[in-house]
């Protein structure tokens, strides 16, 4: 295969990819309005938070967290997305489930599932495309209230 061949193929595959992404619709303008409504959300309850967005990949797309909300739970807020989209399911059932359940009781020993309420599967049709984690919100059940309302806001 000769130079020209190659670049063309590498073009292609970049374009190809490109398309995909954007057929998922989660974009980091996506990303910003689940933010916005997840805060929007947390503030009706009188709460600020950190919130990330990670996409189909698990990459982030977007990390926030207001002022007033410790450190840690930017970090927290992305495990909680990650374990959302790794495991397909909101964080408080899934935690829940392994506290009760000793068959799933080891998945508190993976280290990047973090399993407290706050993570919300991103879904649009029934592909799960992204997800959200909201940390900081005054416990689980907040966290996932506020995930959850953005989680919904990407259904027509």
């Amino acid at each position: 295969m000769n130079t020209r061949h190659l670049t063309l193929l590498c073009l292609a595959g970049l374009v190809a990819g490109g398309a995909h992404a954007a057929s998922t619709g989660l974009d980091l303008a996506t990303a910003e309005r689940l933010a916005t409504t997840a805060r929007a959300s947390c503030a009706a309850l009188g709460k600020d938070i950190a919130v990330a967005v990670v996409d189909a990949s698990g990459q982030t797309l977007l990390q926030s967290r207001s002022a007033s909300v410790g450190p840690h739970n930017l970090e927290a807020a992305r495990r909680k997305a990650f374990t959302s989209l790794s495991t397909r399911q909101p964080t408080l059932q899934l935690g829940r489930q392994a506290r009760s359940q000793p068959d799933t009781a080891g998945l508190h020993y993976l280290p990047e599932l973090l399993l407290l309420g706050g993570g919300q599967p991103l879904r649009q049709d029934a592909a799960v495309v992204g997800a959200i984690g909201v940390a900081g919100g005054g416990g689980p059940e907040n966290d996932d209230a506020c995930a959850l309302a953005a989680a919904r806001s990407l259904q027509p």
